[in-house]
């Protein structure tokens, strides 16, 4: 009787997370030299501009893909890097967007109280608030940084390699989703956005993890970074309680019975976990 072959699965290790930065700093170097030979032959620095701003970002995380892929994946599984992107029913999507809204909404709150002034988070918080309006004053340049860019090559690596990889390596479904919002968070390098950044992708972990699809995660964080585009846009801040003018309290309130219900329902539906290799 023919039996099928076992897919080998690949881990994540430390060999791992040295081949994803290891890549991203080959990749942002490339594009380094490049602005060198731009600024002394063509006399021209591309460092501030929007199509280098776009380059850099994608070659960083293009070569951490792609030095995963060659170094870890391919070595452990016999096949080159790909993830599962199937569609879900439309129930699905009905669930996890009002889950990921409630989210934003508790994320929002929480982030409300570090504070922004004083010794420290006084200068630190306006050092990050010029450099998050340098990349905010081109809207298609946003738009394709944060909208597009961002979820797809950010939830390949931290949902679908990381998360994935340690669930694969025996790591507990909970700590693997924690390690990698936690990991996801760190790299947004100050504390504004390392809470949001672990409370969402908590949610994202959540759903790769029950969906097997990593195309829900991208979508969510997607419409993640939509709102926020849109409230800076039109609202000249990433604040629903500002834009709304409304109680930071009542967009809690909100949010706990969003994320609440949706969590319950969403669970319930996917209450059994199938099978299935990340």
């Amino acid at each position: 009787m023919y039996e099928t072959p076992v897919r080998k699965k690949f881990t994540f290790g430390w060999k791992g997370a040295l081949a994803l930065v290891a890549g991203m700093i080959a990749g942002t170097s490339i594009m380094a030299v490049a602005n060198i030979f731009s600024m002394f032959v063509l006399k021209d620095n591309l460092q501030y501009g929007d199509f280098y701003m776009i380059a850099t970002n994608a070659a960083g995380f293009l070569g951490a893909i792609f030095a995963f892929d060659y170094l870890i994946y391919r070595p452990q599984t016999g096949r080159k890097l790909n993830f599962n992107l199937s569609t879900m029913n439309f129930s699905t999507y009905l669930l996890i967007f009002p889950m990921m809204l409630g989210m934003m909404f508790i994320a929002e709150f929480v982030t409300a109280q570090i504070p922004v002034t004083g010794p420290f988070f006084g200068k630190y918080y306006k050092f990050f608030s010029d450099l998050m309006s340098q990349m905010t004053n081109d809207r298609p340049t946003l738009i394709l940084l944060a909208v597009i860019m961002a979820p797809l090559f950010e939830e390949i690596v931290f949902r679908g390699i990381i998360q994935g990889g340690l669930i694969n390596r025996g790591v507990p479904p909970l700590k693997a989703i924690l390690v990698s919002s936690i990991i996801f968070g760190l790299v947004h390098a100050n504390p504004w956005q390392f809470v949001g950044a672990v409370f969402l992708g908590c949610v994202l972990g959540l759903v790769y993890y029950k969906t097997k699809s990593l195309l829900m995660p991208i979508l969510l964080h997607a419409f993640n970074n939509l709102c926020s585009a849109l409230l800076i846009f039109y609202g000249n801040t990433e604040s629903f309680s500002e834009s709304l003018q409304v109680s930071e309290y009542v967009v809690l309130g909100i949010g706990i019975v969003l994320f609440s219900a949706f969590y319950f329902l969403f669970m319930k539906k996917y209450r059994v976990h199938y099978s299935g290799n990340f």
